[in-house]
């Protein structure tokens, strides 16, 4: 068929925003200066339909003439320097094209069979080299994981193929060598499970067929299995209980009155208002981040959307986290490991993703940070979170019965994301990037939306017993989980395909996105059906659920899989691990007191842990729904950021859910046990400081840990302790979690990079009434400046301040939980008594940079006055998490308001613009806010224009 063409290009008077980005990172990350102008126009191609039926298409769908301009099968990017051309690779999932093919069926265009889009780039330059368009090329335009240069027009759109036959895989006749083989990687098991898979089939007397395989490999994936957090532990020669158990076990024993739900579901859920209840989850996205960002942060984003929408009967997605951590982004090439991406693509790419799927979905990204460490450089940590809001009544897991038909719902299957529950469990390696390309998927957030639409209609109709969404290991998980206690049976060729030629197994653990499987009771299959064509969303039956304990998925007839799910679930050995952990030695610094007191604060203030990341927040639509009590940031000009965020849910009550976060990679380098407890306090303080009472908080846990050796499990240990004695000394329990242990490279040479274990904490609870919350931004002058919480000044280890002097140090932060417990509890009662009219917790940077932040939003100075006998740099930049700097009327008595916790009066609050501090009678310095907040916000300017 002839395929036809279309290019939408911006008006020349107008601005090109993406031509304009390109040229910016051109001159700016490649420092290319031969290329003086860039040019962009989309390109779509359609096969089946007329040139007359292309411009149609063009003109009601595709540009918008008040600003844009197209050409049917005719160049619209004239007398370019050099133009190319850039497509996703062929079955790579496009999802502008998905909505293309929908849109032109609504608008009565009948005889489209396929359609594509890419995108065209014009240079113009003096002297452009071909190396230099290579660089371009390979740098900025192209990942070559999804992405190709298009070289020749194609003869057609249609991807076909004839799927292959079912595979047997000879397993019982191989040797150890031979079982190793086969597992390397794509299956990414051990000796010990692969033979057990073995004695299985020998059991049965019958080799396995590839589908069965990839089924059990998933299944039993670290990913899906966590094996780790669930292995008998020798911690220097004495047996602890598995780290899973331990936090189980401890939530248990706090015994909260508002959990309703924990570690049973795809996410956690806690008691709301009125009959409601809300829901957390946060996963990670590292392994696909650290290959193709764009794709990895948007389907990170995706599928913990679809972990909340999968919680219960379902739940309405209310918002979105994320918390990043990468090396500096102006690092140098050749610090960069082979197979690994440079920072600054990483971190540009990773934001876009998680912009461009929260915003397309209408879901606010409205809490999350940014961290940095040099040993990001060979693998990102990428996390993101979702919250969600349900009927109490429908918040706990469902359980299909016997007879009920499993629904698949959303997009179609292809062969993206395959693997990608094993290769996520895998250590990252030069060799990552091609090995492991199909594991990406690109996510389509439009798609996932209307499915979200049609879930909550099912649910209010009472038609859903049980839902999950097709997450890591696709249908082969989705269906291996929900079936376990029954059975099912699934018939694979009902599944709608994006394209033919998929082998059955294929099919089977594709990871594509925005599907979900649903239970539903025969009777009201045709309902369900009908909701979901009313929402524009494709839905079909794929199988029953049986009652005969099996795993059984056939294809045309043939059974391509026929599990028996004791074994699927319960064969998987229990691994005996060893776990040792020495405290490492670090180099204490030498530093005296600053000479210059103005460039040491500005140091701090722009450091890349401290500065503003308001250029990142400013592109995620924070304000959607229409739900904001306490906004990303706050004060006078709306650029002083606060600790936690508060939205109200439901529109026409005062009832508000508190979201934050703690996490300090370096701290955990430093000391696993003191570093969590401090991401633990960290979150709380966060959500303490804005006005949660910490009796109606929950929380979550994310381990992202180097591949468990017996170093890194002995970190790991420690770790968990941590989290344990918080929910024992606080009551504060862990309702949802996720562990990913694969934070390592390792070169072709042998070396071994171990990235900085993170413990991410996050935090969710209800407020009864978010008038009771405070900002961080001062609001008054004259008032009283508190400094509330305990706090050894002398414990630097790990702070900014010690970095700026390169040093790690070894004496960090020991909290005392009794007391800060004390200190959340009684910060509650004064704000809730209205006696706060500001808080802001002290984290990187310590009181300084809290102080001028706090300054920043009121647009006030402020005067301190450092207690007598205290080292001046320590007091003001020491990091104890579970400090805060309180602004209280001056009226008001300080010591009745904290009375039994630790606190200072430090200071006033002034109409002078500046941060003024006295040290033993002496002004230190008298630094212009103005100074200040240049240093804070330029470093993310550079990155982020």
């Amino acid at each position: 068929m002839t395929i036809q063409e279309v290019r939408v290009i911006n008006h020349s008077y107008l601005p090109d925003p993406k031509g304009e980005e390109i040229l910016y990172e051109i001159r700016d990350a490649l420092r290319i200066s031969s290329v003086q102008k860039v040019r962009t126009a989309r390109v779509f191609r359609f096969e089946g339909i007329t040139a007359d039926e292309a411009d149609f298409l063009a003109n009601k769908l595709l540009a918008e003439e008040v600003f844009q301009a197209y050409q049917v099968n005719q160049s619209v990017i004239k007398d370019a320097d050099v133009l190319l051309e850039v497509a996703y690779q062929p079955g790579v999932m496009n999802p502008e094209a998905a909505s293309i093919l929908k849109s032109a069926k609504d608008l009565g265009i009948t005889g489209l069979v396929a359609a594509d889009s890419s995108w065209e780039y014009g240079f113009w330059g003096t002297g452009i080299t071909p190396d230099e368009i290579k660089q371009i090329t390979d740098k900025l335009l192209v990942n070559a994981t999804v992405e190709r240069v298009v070289t020749e027009k194609p003869k057609t759109l249609v991807i076909s193929g004839q799927p292959g036959i079912t595979q047997i895989v000879p397993i019982r006749k191989m040797n150890d060598e031979e079982l190793l083989d086969l597992s390397k990687d794509k299956l990414f098991l051990n000796l010990e499970e692969m033979k057990v898979i073995q004695t299985y089939f020998i059991s049965l007397d019958r080799d396995p067929t590839d589908c069965e395989i990839e089924t059990i490999a998933q299944t039993w994936s670290e990913h899906c299995g966590h094996k780790t957090f669930r292995a008998k532990l020798i911690v220097d020669g004495r047996e602890k209980k598995p780290l899973l158990k331990r936090l189980q076990e401890a939530t248990k024993q706090a015994n909260h009155p508002l959990v309703l739900s924990a570690f049973v579901d795809n996410s956690g859920v806690m008691e709301f208002y009125d009959g409601h209840a809300i829901c957390g989850k946060v996963e990670t996205h590292n392994s696909p981040s650290a290959i193709e960002p764009y794709g990895g942060a948007m389907t990170g984003s995706g599928g913990v959307f679809r972990d909340v929408m999968g919680t219960g009967q379902g739940a309405k997605v209310i918002s979105s986290t994320d918390m990043f951590c990468f090396a500096p982004p102006w690092m140098s090439t050749e610090e960069i490991p082979p197979g690994c991406l440079h920072p600054h693509y990483l971190l540009r790419r990773v934001v876009a993703g998680v912009r461009d799927y929260g915003n397309r979905m209408g879901i606010p990204t409205n809490n999350g940070s940014v961290h940095f460490h040099p040993d990001f450089r060979a693998k990102p940590t990428v996390i993101v979170g979702a919250y969600g809001i349900l009927p109490a009544s429908q918040c706990q897991k469902g359980s299909p019965e016997v007879g009920d038909i499993a629904v698949v719902l959303g997009g179609r299957t292809g062969r993206d994301g395959i693997h990608g529950a094993t290769f996520s469990s895998a250590e990252m390696t030069d060799r990552t990037v091609t090995v492991n390309s199909s594991a990406v998927q690109i996510g389509n957030a439009i798609e996932e939306k209307r499915v979200s639409d049609a879930i909550l209609v099912a649910r209010d109709e009472g038609l859903i017993r049980a839902i999950t969404d097709c997450g890591a290991g696709g249908y082969g998980s989705a269906l291996g989980e929900m079936g376990e206690k029954v059975g099912v049976k699934v018939t694979l060729e009902r599944v709608p395909l994006k394209y033919s030629g998929l082998n059955p197994w294929e099919i089977w653990q594709s990871e594509s996105q925005e599907r979900m499987v649903m239970a539903v009771a025969p009777e009201n299959l045709e309902r369900v059906l009908e909701i979901c064509s009313n929402y524009n969303v494709e839905a079909t039956a794929i199988g029953e659920f049986t009652g005969d304990g099996r795993l059984v998925v056939s294809y045309n007839g043939e059974t391509v899989c026929d599990l028996d799910m004791g074994f699927l679930h319960d064969g998987l050995p229990q691994r005996v691990l060893k776990a040792s952990w020495q405290k490492p030695s670090y180099a204490e610094p030498e530093v005296s007191k600053p000479v210059d007191w103005e460039k040491t604060y500005c140091d701090v203030m722009s450091h890349l842990n401290v500065c503003s990341k308001e250029p990142i927040v400013r592109v995620y639509d924070h304000g959607v729904q229409g739900s904001s009590a306490l906004l990303p940031f706050t004060g006078v000009e709306y650029d002083g950021p606060n600790d936690a965020v508060v939205i109200t849910p439901i529109l026409d009550k005062p009832y508000g859910v508190v979201i934050s976060h703690g996490l300090n990679p370096v701290l955990n380098k430093i000391d696993p046990y003191y570093g969590s407890l401090w991401a633990a306090v960290e979150a709380v303080s966060n959500a303490v400081a804005s006005g949660a009472n910490p009796s109606d908080l929950t929380l979550i846990d994310n381990f992202i840990w180097p591949f468990p050796d017996e170093e890194a499990l002995g970190a790991l240990d420690k770790a968990v302790d941590a989290c344990v004695d918080f929910v024992k000394v606080t009551g504060m329990p862990f309702i949802s979690g996720k562990d990913s242990l694969s934070s390592t490279y390792r070169g072709q040479d042998g070396s071994v990079l171990k990235i900085p274990p993170v413990l991410c904490v996050s935090v969710f609870g209800r407020i009864e009434d978010v008038q009771k919350t405070v900002s961080t931004d001062f609001k008054k002058v004259g008032s009283k400046i508190v400094l509330l919480g305990e706090r050894n000044i002398y414990e630097m280890a790990g702070s900014v301040y010690y970095d700026i002097a390169g040093y790690i140090g070894n004496n960090l932060p020991r909290i005392n939980l009794k007391q800060v417990n004390n200190v959340f509890h009684t910060l509650h009662r004064a704000i809730s008594g209205g006696s706060v009219l500001a808080c802001h917790d002290i984290s990187e940077g310590g009181l300084a940079a809290a102080l001028a932040e706090m300054c920043f939003g009121g647009k006030v100075g402020a005067e301190i006055v450092i207690p007598k006998g205290e080292k001046a740099e320590y007091h003001l930049f020491n990091e104890t998490a579970g400090c805060f700097i309180v602004e209280i009327p001056a009226e008001i008595a300080a010591e009745e308001l904290f009375a039994g916790v630790p606190y200072t009066v430090i200071g006033t609050t002034t109409a002078k613009q500046s941060v003024s501090v006295s040290n033993a009678g002496n002004v230190l310095f008298d630094i212009p806010l103005s100074s200040l907040k240049t240093a804070w916000q330029e470093p993310m300017k550079g990155v982020f224009r």
